[in-house]
């Protein structure tokens, strides 16, 4: 490989972990053993069951999925962008690859040779514990709060394994453990366990722990005769006990017992051996506790019979959600967690009203939109939907539209019971507007774009916002190739959507103060959601449908990728995918507080410098404001 291609991998490669932490030399030496696979569309890289490859990958451009069969059926486990690593299964198991990575569209992956790799590993601690952990936990990037890059698990959930998708929730375990001095007996120890029906025991110095005694300690060190009953228990503790804080997590936990070979954690006041004992965490706490993990969440949402079956999920989600954000998990990987959880609700109940109705007369798809269809769902909101189905005969279409209206309708009636309610708008597949032919979509998204000055009222932005739940994924192909069409030399869409992104009042004031409500129920209160939040979401989704980026609708990781494609504005769009973090993070905190949407917040029960954070965080939208003036020129609406 020439140098300067080798010199260009190597830039590439040093804006995501784990390749961060390498030095330009060894990025360079990585560079020229890397092999650059070329995909075209629908291309598999490699699928279920393949010999495992000797290289792991990179996503140099492009987008590629990865898939699993679950349940009979081939189910999308995630996307994968430039910067994104995956297939490393080969460095961790011996067995074949258990899901598919196929391109998206026509991409470009590094295919980085294991054995060329595996010395800087073995080198460089900061390596393999990114490597360890993302593994072990589907961590996207675990020490990069940014999220530059993400690390995608090989191990799936199936029917018949043990999940392996990350779970952030934090464990329960016993709060009182049985203590004794270094200087007990191990008869005396024994009966003390015997009596509180308890597998273990901490040894403790001034409530500090020194070691522990478990079951196997005395079957593997007294029964066998090694010691007598009468010995102090120093002599068959197990020491030094490995500690964790109290807000440790069950991924965190699992971690340490696979990595120390152990069966329990001791919990001290700070995680170290130097503080207070309190509690011990042992493998069964584990068990339990991945019984709420998402794929165990999944598997209960699919074997759900009723709007209370699927609600009691949702409330096991809020929980999930409100322990990661308190245990600071990136919101990138909450929003990807979530929004699998709630997709699959929607599949579940879209299913059920099938069940009620029967077989649909035509292949169909149901798409979510608005903030499912970009994943940034974490709260209670309104549900946004639409269902396209196939052309069908003229004498049949008054039928098959009765039935998918009657489906829809049944399906939010479900939705609503679990707690999503219906939109204020009536953007939902029940609305006949909303529920049409394969036809009538492409003669609605071509009016839209072609004329949207003509019925602007008629128009919402949220229709460019979708994702794929159920029925024909083919359809949503068709989608993307209508609009990314209609994209070409169409100025007077582009100035429609950019004067349509800047008529959003303004969040402050000339004075630099916060434009409250000045009447009805939330008067005096601050609405990030329309102020602050969505004027991010329609800028990133303006520059995003502009450049052809296909396949991403999430807002921070469009910023992200705006960066990467139009790098001349790399600064403003890195610094709106922060503002773009901060600010939904507000309005989560705000939400789970009281219960509600999160929509407005009381500026008045905020710190200083919170209040401070929150007004800095809105910096980047006059910058963004500017380059969609300066971009799209524009002049046909002002």
């Amino acid at each position: 490989m020439s140098n300067s291609i080798a010199e260009n991998i190597a830039n590439f490669l040093k804006e995501y972990s784990p390749f961060n932490y390498l030095t330009h030399d060894e990025l360079i030496q990585v560079a020229t053993s890397i092999g650059v696979v070329n995909l075209d569309k629908h291309q598999i890289l490699f699928q279920i069951n393949d010999k495992l490859h000797d290289s792991f990958y990179v996503v140099a451009s492009g987008v590629i999925n990865l898939t699993v069969i679950a349940d009979a059926e081939e189910t999308l486990l995630n996307k994968c962008y430039p910067g994104d690593v995956f297939g490393l299964r080969p460095f961790f198991a011996k067995n074949n690859y258990m899901m598919t990575a196929k391109a998206r569209e026509d991409s470009i992956v590094y295919a980085i040779p294991i054995n060329s790799f595996k010395p800087f590993v073995a080198k460089n601690p900061q390596v393999l514990d990114f490597l360890l952990e993302s593994f072990a936990t589907n961590t996207r990037n675990p020490f990069d709060k940014e999220n530059r890059g993400k690390l995608i698990t090989d191990n799936v959930y199936t029917e018949n394994q043990q999940p392996e998708i990350q779970y952030f929730q934090s464990l329960a375990y016993n709060k009182s453990p049985l203590k004794v001095a270094i200087n007990a007996l191990a008869k005396d120890t024994a009966q003390l366990m015997t009596e509180n029906m308890a597998d273990n025991v901490i040894v403790t110095n001034q409530n500090y722990p020194i070691g522990i005694i478990t079951d196997s300690d005395f079957r593997s060190k007294i029964a066998n005769g090694r010691f007598p009953l009468i010995s102090t228990i120093d002599r068959i503790m197990s020491s030094p006990v490995i500690t964790v804080p109290e807000n440790v997590s069950v991924a965190e936990a699992q971690l340490l017992m696979l990595k120390n070979n152990v069966s329990h954690l001791c919990v001290t006041a700070d995680g170290s051996d130097k503080s207070d004992v309190k509690g011990v965490i042992s493998e069964h706490d584990l068990i339990v506790a991945q019984a709420n993990n998402p794929g165990v969440l999944i598997k209960e949402i699919k074997r759900s019979h009723s709007p209370k079956e699927l609600k009691l999920v949702r409330e096991k989600l809020t929980d999930l959600i409100q322990t990661s954000i308190a245990k600071n998990i990136p919101l990138p990987h909450i929003y990807n967690i979530s929004g699998e959880i709630i997709t699959a609700i929607i599949k579940r109940s879209v299913e059920l009203a099938i069940l009620d109705l029967g077989s649909p007369p035509a292949r169909y798809a149901w798409f979510s939109i608005g903030s499912q269809g970009r994943k940034e769902q974490f709260l209670l909101t309104d549900q946004d939907s639409f269902l396209v189905f196939e052309d069908v005969a003229a004498e049949n279409y008054r039928d098959v539209k009765d039935y998918f209206l009657k489906l829809a309708k049944r399906a939010t009636a479900i939705l609503e019971k679990v707690g999503y309610n219906y939109c204020p708008h009536g953007h939902m597949a029940s609305n006949m507007l909303w529920c049409k032919s394969m036809s009538d979509w492409i003669k609605q998204y071509n009016s839209w774009m072609k004329t949207p000055g003509e019925k602007s009222n008629d128009i919402s932005s949220i229709f460019f916002d979708y994702e794929f739940v159920i029925g024909e994924s083919k359809i949503e192909d068709n989608l993307n190739e209508v609009i990314f069409k209609n994209t070409k030399n169409n100025a007077l869409f582009f100035d429609f959507l950019g004067n349509d992104t800047l008529r959003k009042s303004p969040p402050l004031n000339f004075f630099k103060k916060f434009n409250l409500e000045e009447e009805g129920e939330n008067k005096g209160k601050f609405d990030i959601k329309r102020k602050a939040i969505m004027p991010l979401v329609d800028g990133a989704r303006l520059f995003a449908v502009s450049l052809n980026l296909k396949g991403i609708n999430n807002t921070y990781q469009r910023f992200k990728q705006l960066a990467i494609t139009d790098p001349k504005f790399a600064e403003i769009y890195l610094n709106c995918a922060d503002a773009f973090l901060i600010l939904s993070k507000f309005r989560t905190l705000e939400g789970l507080k009281n219960d509600t949407s999160g929509d407005f917040i009381n500026i008045e029960e905020m710190s200083k410098v919170d209040r401070e954070r929150l007004k800095n965080a809105m910096e980047p939208m006059k910058e963004l404001e500017d380059l969609i003036k300066d971009k799209f020129q524009l002049t046909q609406f002002s």
